[in-house]
């Protein structure tokens, strides 16, 4: 009978350790690339630390991927608290974290309130429907007439600049390709461009409202008039990063790949799809996510001349109360645009992600 040598035995045991902590660890790499695209990107040295991967380090990454970060907010909340009650306005001292917290609350409360009360009113039109359907008469429609909720306006409010981005996506990179292949569309749309890029939404919203007013006369629309004001204001004013990253991207393309579909003699719908698009992906979606943050930002200004139910409506109208909480909940408001906003932002990370690449992924 063979004896089975023990080293042997050790030594294969070590290297399958070694096989599947290597196995880990490009899944962690893998899965960092994400963490990065999610702004999660301090879970990695938290896994690698758990791995066994140089702990000391990998907590050295921990603490300035996530603990420096908050430490700030911490920092930052610190002196909103302290430096707030000694600001006097005419709705009272400025609210702290503390105040603005509670109106977060309050504000979830009541969208609860308004969800139960719309429930209890949609059944009772259904009640009364089927009544009159078991009598032999027609069932009726009634709208819902309470105020909306916090959450709603919300939804309307991203609702809204999505409706007013995608038109100005629409229109921007087909200009902005036509723009990097053509040295006379490049020319004839410059100075477009140039006069039309500066202008303020709170200049094109007076034109858009008499113009949209005029259009689109009927009340009964799939739109309701605030909202595609509001819309259009984000188109005019959110295009002109996607167009100008999408010429430039298109106009950046390898020469030689311009004269290798001369050779093969491509046709442009071909030549657009196969190797400009392509091509010019990077730029482009760095356009697009510009734009998309200039929509955001326009946004809340067009709602609140427009008077679109969404979160800018929902800033001048607290405004305009003046209550001795309305400026907490403006605050409230104002920590949803920005969160939203980076979460657009994020989320046209990902995308971008997702359909293209570079030289470190």
């Amino acid at each position: 009978m063979t004896a089975v040598d023990p080293n042997f035995s050790e030594d294969a045991a070590a290297e399958a350790r070694a096989a599947r902590k290597a196995v880990l660890f490009t899944r962690i790499n893998k899965a960092d690339k994400w963490f990065s695209v999610l702004g999660l990107s301090w879970l990695t040295p938290m896994l690698k630390a758990a791995a066994g991967d140089n702990p000391k380090a990998q907590v050295g990454e921990i603490w300035r991927l996530l603990g420096v970060p908050l430490l700030a907010i911490v920092l930052f909340l610190a002196a909103w608290g302290t430096l707030a009650p000694k600001v006097q306005t005419s709705l009272g001292a400025v609210p702290g974290p503390a105040q603005v917290w509670e109106q977060a609350v309050n504000l979830h409360e009541d969208a609860q309130r308004k969800a139960e009360s719309r429930e209890k009113f949609q059944a009772q039109v259904a009640k009364l429907n089927e009544r009159r359907i078991s009598n032999g008469q027609e069932p009726v429609e009634r709208a819902y007439t309470g105020a909306p909720s916090y959450y709603q306006q919300i939804g309307t409010s991203i609702a809204t600049v999505f409706f007013g981005f995608l038109i100005a996506t629409a229109f921007a990179v087909p200009l902005g390709i036509a723009a990097g292949l053509s040295k006379t569309a490049n020319a004839a749309l410059n100075p477009l461009i140039q006069i039309f890029k500066p202008v303020s939404p709170l200049a094109w919203l007076p034109i858009v409202t008499m113009i949209v007013s005029a259009v689109y006369a009927t009340n009964d629309g799939l739109f309701a008039k605030s909202f595609l004001i509001s819309a259009i204001t984000v188109t005019l004013c959110s295009l002109w990063p996607t167009l100008i990253n999408t010429a430039l991207g298109v106009a950046s393309i390898d020469k030689d790949l311009v004269n290798v579909s001369k050779v093969l003699k491509m046709g442009t719908w071909t030549k657009i799809t196969k190797l400009v698009l392509p091509s010019s992906l990077p730029l482009i979606f760095t356009g697009l996510r510009l734009s998309l943050g200039v929509g955001w930002m326009v946004l809340i200004a067009a709602e609140m001349l427009a008077q679109n139910p969404g979160l800018g409506k929902f800033v001048w109208d607290e405004f305009q109360n003046g209550s001795s909480q309305s400026l907490a909940k403006i605050m409230v408001a104002v920590l949803t645009i920005g969160i939203i906003g980076f979460l657009l932002d994020r989320l046209m990370y990902a995308i971008q992600s997702l359909f293209t690449f570079t030289n470190h992924r």
